[in-house]
């Protein structure tokens, strides 16, 4: 499958272990989808019906989207976008490094902590980062 061979196997392993235990420790999580930057899932996981491989393909747009907004203002490389919705919110971290664009979601419940979800994410792309 393309989208398992994305990252090398040892990175992979690595933040698959991590995203698994997030996934675990912080409550109100939904789901983890880390993406490729043209919406096709590599590591994910799923506590309820939510679709990684769907997630994965909506959130690359909005992250597209993010980067055509923020160097049209002249902020910069956009690093992250949060939707809040009526019953939750979703953190779209955006990963630059090597030949690599990733695309972090982790989708929560209106229970978990805006700030300690957004700790994760940032987490997660230093994992990345640090793994390759």
């Amino acid at each position: 499958m393309r989208n398992k061979q994305y990252l090398p196997k040892p990175v992979f392993a690595v933040v698959q272990k991590e995203v698994e235990n997030i996934a675990k420790e912080v409550n109100g999580i939904k789901a983890i989808v880390i993406a490729t930057i043209d919406g096709f899932d590599i590591i994910s996981t799923s506590l309820d019906d939510t679709d990684p491989k769907r997630i994965a393909a909506m959130a690359s747009s909005i992250s597209a989207i993010s980067h055509v907004v923020a160097q049209e203002a002249g902020l910069g490389y956009g690093k992250n976008i949060i939707i809040n919705t009526t019953n939750g919110f979703i953190v779209v971290q955006n990963v630059k490094f090597q030949d690599y664009e990733i695309v972090i979601n982790i989708v929560a419940k209106d229970s978990a902590i805006l700030g300690q979800v957004s700790y994760y994410a940032t987490h997660l792309a230093g994992v990345l980062i640090s793994a390759a």
